[in-house]
């Protein structure tokens, strides 16, 4: 069963795969769904963490997704909280938006056990070209 995380502890302890990006490769974990509300708990940065039913609107892809679809990756030093779509776009835990946030607005959103907050803006939706 996991346990929540504290600074000794620097991977998850989760088995992981490794996903193919381009040029690079990157190891994401394989979570096992039960565990799945435990890890957003100990990983969601903000407040208040969502429930893994509900949807939330990734930036980068410009999508909704229902959050027990996140993944988990491992960086060089640490692990990052993703959207779905991160192979796709780049989207992490930062560009999670609310499901009714529209490209263009702004919002803040308040760092859990601190008094600081992130403030996003949106630059709006992504240029065409024709």
């Amino acid at each position: 069963m996991f346990k929540k995380r504290g600074p000794i502890l620097p991977r998850l302890p989760f088995p992981t795969r490794t996903v193919g990006t381009g040029t690079a490769a990157v190891d994401e974990y394989v979570i096992p769904e039960e565990e799945k509300g435990l890890v957003l708990e100990d990983m969601y940065p903000f407040e208040p963490v969502p429930k893994l039913t509900d949807m939330m609107f990734d930036l980068h892809e410009e999508r909704p997704f229902q959050v027990q679809e996140y993944r988990v990756i491992r960086g060089k030093s640490m692990d990052y909280l993703v959207s779905p779509y991160f192979f796709n776009s780049g989207g992490t835990v930062m560009d999670w938006m609310p499901p009714d946030f529209k490209p263009g607005e702004t919002l803040s959103r308040r760092i859990r056990g601190s008094s600081a907050s992130v403030l996003t803006v949106s630059m709006g939706p992504r240029a065409t070209c024709h």
